[in-house]
């Protein structure tokens, strides 16, 4: 059985499962969260970077929107298929001023983006401006404005209760991760990761004072088992494992998402009157890297978009969509013409296929601590 037929059949199980969740569960409502509010990186940006800073080219979205919509993939993402499965529109990121529908949440996801305040400028290194800090403070805005305009008949704004009955996601932390694991290693990396954890523990704890009280917490993936890292992080060949991914760095990343558990555990304790879920999507991306053919893909260390390749495909001087004359040779970063195979999209980032297979986990609850089924609050609506 597949990974993607094993989890929907573990779906009616996981129904019947009575949690610990304090949440008032589902009664004649579809759903009884009516919103997402998400915070994040570019593994849950809908748009937001590019809105900013528009430039993302073509391949990007060929699959499911058919043109480049600022998401970081061929298609689309984990939170895209949350909405879909509460039956929600997509969210609409909060960066986004033309045609955006707030009335179901809002996205605070840049491409970029860090845990922590960056120190540096988007020109110099590539780090967003929009870190969690930023992101937060736009949450609080975003409040302001929704209680001051409720009475103005704006149509595209939430009700002013919709903040006690939303979902509030989290998916964030890679980039600081990574940022500068080339340079400074796995050692200076270690240094400030209880920094980050301590900031997602205090922002969750803020948006709690706002009014929310149901938090999804996602932790890293095996970033050791990622095309672009695998080229560019130092590494010998006694690190590789049977799988072809890159045993010490995913080692530091089960620590770190373990230092996240026990924040988020304590955090749980903190708000009695909360939902505080640790979302373990490593597991998962860790299977489809080492087991894809299991689960209806193919490559799992292998980009779909990229240039040169061989094993992985990436080359860090020409990103997907993009061309760049080097020594005289133009090189072309070009999509396989079968995403869906893949699990990883450019090298850094999971195929529309992955996501889907993430999704499916959050919403079943199988791979959160404490459990917690979305079936249980939610009609689940079918991805199309």
């Amino acid at each position: 059985m597949s990974f993607d037929s094993a989890l929907i059949g573990q779906f009616s199980v996981f129904f019947m499962v009575i949690t610990m969740a304090i949440f008032v569960p589902k009664s004649d409502a579809n759903c009884a969260f009516q919103a997402i509010f998400n915070f994040g990186d570019s593994n849950s940006d809908t748009g937001g970077f590019y809105a900013a800073f528009p430039s993302q080219p073509s391949p990007n979205g060929m699959t499911y929107f058919k043109r480049p919509t600022g998401r970081p993939t061929d298609g689309r993402l984990y939170i895209d298929f949350l909405a879909q499965g509460l039956g929600q529109p997509f969210v609409s990121p909060y960066l986004q001023s033309i045609g955006s529908d707030y009335r179901h949440g809002a996205n605070f996801a840049t491409l970029a983006s860090t845990v922590r305040l960056p120190n540096t400028s988007l020109f110099v290194t590539g780090v967003s401006p929009f870190s969690l800090a930023i992101q937060l403070n736009q949450m609080k805005q975003f409040k302001v404005r929704v209680d001051e305009l409720h009475s103005s008949g704006k149509t595209n704004l939430p009700p002013p209760g919709i903040f006690g009955k939303s979902l509030y996601t989290f998916y964030i932390g890679q980039n600081d991760f990574t940022g500068n694991l080339a340079y400074i290693g796995i050692s200076g990396v270690k240094q400030y990761l209880p920094q980050v954890v301590s900031q997602i523990a205090s922002t969750i704890k803020e948006i709690y004072a706002l009014g929310g009280r149901t938090f999804l917490v996602l932790n890293l993936a095996p970033i050791g088992c990622y095309p672009a890292f695998l080229v560019e992080l130092p590494h010998g060949n006694s690190d590789i494992d049977s799988f072809g991914c890159m045993i010490s760095y995913n080692n530091a990343v089960v620590e770190y998402n373990d230092m996240l558990k026990e924040a988020m555990e304590q955090t749980r304790k903190d708000l009695p009157n909360a939902n505080v879920i640790y979302v373990d999507i490593h597991t998962v991306m860790l299977e489809l890297f080492q087991h894809p053919t299991s689960h209806g893909l193919k490559y799992g260390t292998k980009a779909c978009c990229g240039e040169g390749g061989g094993a992985y495909n990436f080359n860090p001087k020409v990103s997907c969509g993009n061309s760049k004359i080097i020594n005289g040779q133009t090189l072309n970063a070009t999509a396989c013409s079968d995403p869906y195979n893949y699990v990883s999209w450019d090298g850094i980032h999971a195929t529309e296929a992955a996501n889907k297979l993430v999704a499916y986990a959050i919403l079943n609850g199988s791979y959160s601590h404490p459990a917690f089924s979305l079936y249980k609050y939610c009609d689940i609506r079918p991805f199309t």
